[in-house]
């Protein structure tokens, strides 16, 4: 099987997971890994991004290293491509990529939005973020029509409908030999 194929059925597989445990979570009303959750698909998708934009020997390049399990290494083998450069490049053609992406990372690791059920994470974030969620969520989503997080948390399982939405295209594209420019949009 074909490295191309073999990273599809990855993130496929990973996002099906992602779906299945955000419905467990919401029923067990655990918002912090169902936040996580979204973090872990906006993972996939910005990864599927930057491989959209890159060059098709450099993409089936990266391509192989994710499926072989290797950090993925810029051309020059000089350091490693980051989270942060991904995420750049989406939140060009997303524009809500960067402010969703932040949060999540604040479930991944231990921080002060974890005090959730004490101190709201809205309030926890800057004004720019917030602001970025919440106009991004109720243009896409209907909602929410309060900025706190109690009123979020509805909404999270749509979010995550919507950022798989987005991937399952992109892998598409991917799966057919697309391209995505930065420039172009």
């Amino acid at each position: 099987m074909d490295a191309v194929a073999v990273f599809t059925r990855q993130v496929f597989s990973r996002s099906s997971d992602h779906k299945r445990a955000m419905r467990l979570l919401e029923n067990a009303n655990i918002p912090s890994q169902m936040i996580a959750i979204l973090r872990q698909e906006l993972d996939s998708m910005i990864r599927v991004v930057y491989l959209l934009n890159q060059e098709p020997s450099r993409r089936m390049a990266l391509i192989e290293a994710s499926v072989k399990g290797t950090q993925w290494r810029h051309i020059s083998g000089r350091g490693r491509v980051t989270d942060h450069e991904m995420v750049d490049l989406a939140q060009q053609l997303q524009g809500w990529t960067g402010s969703v992406y932040k949060f999540g990372c604040a479930f991944i690791h231990l921080s002060n939005l974890h005090d959730y059920n004490d101190r709201d994470p809205m309030r926890q974030i800057s004004v720019e973020d917030r602001e970025s969620i919440l106009v991004h969520c109720r243009h896409y989503h209907g909602g929410p029509a309060h900025s706190d997080f109690p009123h979020l948390l509805p909404y999270l399982p749509r979010v995550l409908e919507k950022i798989s939405g987005n991937l399952e295209c992109y892998l598409e594209q991917l799966q057919a030999g697309g391209h995505i420019h930065a420039a172009d949009i």
